[in-house]
This record gives C-alpha cells, sequence and structure tokens, in this order.
C-alpha cells in the first residue's frame, strides 16, 4: 500500500454553473484560449517597456503568482526596440498593447511577440490597415486581440449611439473583426470594456450571442483595489457563471501582482481553476472563546509560499467548529482556551490555545511532504493559489 497522501482532488471535474460557450481555438504562445482551454488569468506590466531588466522582472513576479499571460505597452519606438528581448526571455507569453501607432503592430509581429492587442477606436486608419495586419499576422501565425475600450471608442459610433452603450461597443468588435475576415484572418479575440460592470456584462452577453470568438473579460478603470475587486468579481461571476470568457484580466489602481490574486480567486470560486491552499476561518461572533482574528492571520501567514492543494480550517466556536474542522484537510476547533486539531476528518490531538498555530503548521508541513508527487504536480500546473475564506 502507498504511504502517500491523497489531496481530497474530486474524482469528476467539480460542478460550474453553466457549460463553457464553445468558441474557436487560440494559441498565446504555449497558452490555449478558448472553450477547450482553462480559463487564463492576465495582467499588464506597469514599468517602462523600455526598461527590459525591470520589465522582465515583473514578468517574473507576475508569473510566480500565477499570471498565464502577460501585456506590455508600446507606446514608443524604444518600447518596440525592446520587445524582442523581453518576448525572448519572459517565461510566459507577451502580448504587445498597441494605441496610436499602427507601426507599433508590426514591430510586435516582427519581435516575436505571443498577441498583439490593438485598439481600434485610437489607432490612426486602423481601418485601411487591415489588410496588411492580417497578412503580417497570418504569416507569423500571432493572433490579434481587438480591445474595443468605452473610453476610446469609434468617434462614428459615438456620434451613432450618443455614448458608450452596449450595441456601440459589440457593434465596433463585429466590424472590426469583420474586415480581418474579409482578409482571410480569423485568429481573433475579442474584447468590449466599459467602467460600469453592468454595462459591461450587458457588453459581452450580446457578443457572446453573435460571434464564437474568445472572449477577454475586462471592467476597464475598475479603480483602486477594493473597489476594483468589487466590480470585477461581480462582473465576472455573472458571466463566467454564465459560461462566457476565456481569459480575464482584474483591471485595479494597484500592484499587477494584486490583479492576478483576485483573479485566481474568482476562477477557484467558480470551481474553473483547481484550489490551491485554502484557509476555512469563521468570521468570529459572540460564541467564540479565541482570538479566531489572530489565529486565522498567524495561520495564514505560516502557510505563505505552501503551494499545495490544502483547506485548512481555523474555527472558533463548537456550533460550526466541528464540522468545518471534519471536511476541511486540516483543522482547528476552538474554545475553553484549547483547540481540537482535525486531519482528514479525524481529531488527533488537543492542544493548548498556545500550540494551535504551531501544531497546525507542523501537520501542514507533514501533509506536504506525504502528498502524491504526481497529483500534486498537476494539481500545480492546473494553477492552484493560495485563498482565504471566511465562514460562519
Amino acid at each position: 500500500m502507498s504511504n502517500t497522501v491523497g489531496l481530497g482532488l474530486p474524482d469528476a471535474p467539480p460542478p460550474t454553473l453553466a457549460p463553457r460557450r464553445k468558441t474557436r481555438q487560440l494559441m498565446v504562445g504555449d497558452v490555449g484560449v478558448g472553450s477547450d482551454y482553462p480559463v487564463s488569468v492576465q495582467s499588464m506590466t506597469t514599468t517602462r517597456t523600455h526598461d527590459v531588466n525591470a520589465t522582465l522582472q515583473q514578468i517574473a513576479q507576475l508569473t510566480a503568482t500565477g499570471c498565464d499571460i502577460v501585456r506590455v505597452a508600446c507606446p514608443k519606438t524604444v518600447d518596440a526596440d525592446a520587445l524582442p528581448a523581453i518576448a525572448k526571455k519572459s517565461p510566459i507569453p507577451v502580448i504587445a498593447d498597441i494605441h496610436f501607432q499602427p507601426k507599433y503592430i508590426f514591430a510586435a509581429i516582427d519581435a516575436g511577440c505571443a498577441a498583439v492587442r490593438v485598439n481600434p477606436g485610437n489607432i490612426r486608419e486602423f481601418d485601411g490597415r487591415v489588410k496588411e495586419v492580417a497578412k503580417a499576422a497570418g504569416d507569423a501565425g500571432v493572433p490579434i486581440r481587438i480591445g474595443v475600450n468605452a473610453g476610446s471608442l469609434d468617434k462614428r459610433l459615438l456620434e451613432k449611439y450618443g455614448k458608450a452603450t452596449p450595441e456601440a461597443l459589440v457593434e465596433s468588435a463585429i466590424w472590426e473583426a469583420g474586415l480581418f475576415e474579409e482578409y482571410g484572418f480569423g485568429d481573433i479575440a475579442i474584447s468590449v470594456k466599459h467602467n460600469d460592470p453592468v454595462v459591461m456584462v450587458e457588453a459581452y452577453r450580446q457578443l457572446a450571442a453573435k460571434t464564437d470568438y474568445p472572449l477577454h473579460l475586462g471592467v476597464t478603470e475598475a479603480g483602486p483595489a477594493f473597489q476594483g475587486t468589487i466590480k470585477s468579481s461581480v462582473a465576472f461571476g455573472w458571466l463566467l457563471g454564465s459560461g462566457i470568457g476565456d481569459t480575464i484580466r482584474v483591471s485595479l489602481s494597484a500592484d499587477p501582482v494584486e490583479e492576478i490574486k483576485v483573479g485566481d480567486q474568482i476562477l477557484q470560486s467558480l470551481n474553473l481553476r483547481q484550489r490551491g491552499l485554502e484557509i476555512v476561518s469563521c468570521p468570529s461572533c459572540g460564541r467564540a472563546q479565541v482570538d479566531v482574528y489572530t489565529l486565522a492571520e498567524e495561520v495564514t501567514a505560516g502557510m505563505e509560499g505552501l503551494d499545495i492543494p490544502l483547506r485548512v480550517a481555523v474555527m472558533g466556536c463548537v456550533v460550526n467548529g466541528p464540522g468545518e474542522a471534519r471536511d476541511a484537510d486540516l483543522g482547528v476547533a476552538s474554545g475553553n482556551g484549547k483547540g481540537q486539531i482535525f486531519v482528514k476528518g479525524e481529531v488527533i490531538k488537543t492542544v493548548p490555545e498556545s500550540k494551535i498555530v504551531e501544531t497546525l503548521l507542523e501537520e501542514a508541513q507533514r501533509l506536504a511532504e506525504d502528498m502524491d508527487p504526481d497529483e500534486l504536480a498537476a494539481a500545480q500546473n492546473n494553477g492552484a493559489g493560495p485563498s482565504v475564506r471566511v465562514t460562519g
């Protein structure tokens, strides 16, 4: 018999709210985008792209956090000149983000970028250059993301609709995609971003009903970390829960690493990404007989960097505590200054409150060491990441 510890992964895929919408499939570097592939998480560097070392360092940080695809800005010639080195050395696929100057589209393709994002609303005479772009991208096998944005919508559509309505965003995207298709190019993903989650959701709903292109989800200019997280979670939850969306970016006025953490959590919450280390803790109440806040914080901090699919329950009273702890891989049900430690549903010991954190960390490490290497690798390759969930 094997001495390894199973990860508690389900025999069948976990339930989702709706089947994925069927799309055509793209390859962005070595990352598949479309309904045949897992939903991927993107971010965008905040460095000056021409500072190659700083940009690659930030990409490395994003990669370590779980980023699948990264986008870099290319507003100047010095940025375009830096693209070959960045595309070659980046550990994940690089998308060049192009505005205003169509010449940078060709520079990005020549540089070996995995894809190019174009903003038709603000690229000079873009429609007249589509034939050239389609040929260059087609010859190089580089997908194009048509990124329609409420803040830079084509003036013709603003005049027609009066503002950036869902219908205006969708019409812009379909028009531009149609131009590419006229020249035999169909390796296209689309985004129709708006800062209002309700408008954004409706735009993607309409677009999903009219096309089979993979869709990149985003609430543009979502705001600071807290506000942006709420907006993106609401919008992505509705769309991904309906089967719409193939790649996402959580746009935050914060360190881009935080965008990856939020995006990863959204996917895990919807069972679209394998869970990683998950801390389940109660919000505390008048029944709690231990300091749950401190316990949860110390356990979370102590398990930082433990990259394994493990659910750890930190509970503070006798109402939900034993049940939650028993259902977790590892847990504690606390009360009267002591805690019962559960491993795989069984009480293994009772320790004083002062020893709870130490004991949980020891047991977590033991479980990690005993895990089956092949199963652990499969879970990690599926994008598992740390999370904290409050229950009660």
